[in-house]
């Protein structure tokens, strides 16, 4: 139980230090070894738990995937329309987000590294993917490509993150999550009303 304890600890301060060194300098001039002497570990305790700079800011990741698909399936599985069951997971990012700020300031921010920020993209966009197949699992020929409706959705959602995150609103998640929604949802409903003429109907879904 000590050797947990101490093993959560060596973690916490690894991540503490990358975090705050991303916010003073940015990631890409942060080195392990900047991250081991803030943290006051040796680089043999940083390499017994990650292997990369990236994997320590990352490994958070899977852990926001299964709060997110918990979300995201108890909203599927009620009953509703489009705008009441779709996107069932953004409001718990957005709570996720307000509990740990200083960490997406960094995943999101401008001082982010573009890898981290590609992992949580495709997180994003499988959680969409899924969304749509579950509310609209027949797409019609001729409709805006599925694709192309889950890289606007989660540009959306990222955009709208970031926002809140660099301008140190107010707003409560709630409140952003509101204005997600009202961007999204009729983009998505409008998305599944019906052919569009100058798409090809073969389009990549």
């Amino acid at each position: 139980m000590k050797e947990d304890r101490r093993i959560q600890r060596s973690r916490d301060a690894l991540h503490q230090a990358l975090v705050a060194l991303v916010l003073e300098k940015g990631y890409e001039a942060v080195t392990i070894k900047d991250i081991v002497e803030r943290a006051n570990v040796g680089r043999s305790t940083f390499y017994a738990h990650y292997k990369s700079k990236e994997d320590l800011l990352t490994n958070g990741l899977a852990e926001l995937r299964a709060l997110l698909t918990a979300h995201q399936q108890a909203a599927l599985a009620e009953e509703g329309d489009v705008g009441q069951r779709c996107l069932g997971f953004s409001l718990a990012l957005f709570e996720h987000a307000q509990s740990f700020r200083d960490i997406y300031r960094v995943l999101v921010g401008e001082r982010g590294s573009a890898i981290v920020m590609n992992r949580m993209r495709a997180l994003l966009a499988d959680l969409v993917s899924q969304d749509l197949a579950a509310i609209a699992p027949a797409a019609n020929d001729g409709q805006i490509p599925r694709s192309a409706l889950i890289q606007f959705v989660v540009g959306a959602l990222m955009s709208v993150l970031a926002w809140w995150m660099d301008r140190k609103s107010r707003l409560s998640p709630a409140e952003v999550d509101t204005i997600f929604r009202r961007l999204t949802i009729p983009a998505i409903v409008a998305a599944f009303d019906g052919p569009i003429s100058n798409i090809d109907s073969n389009a990549e879904r």
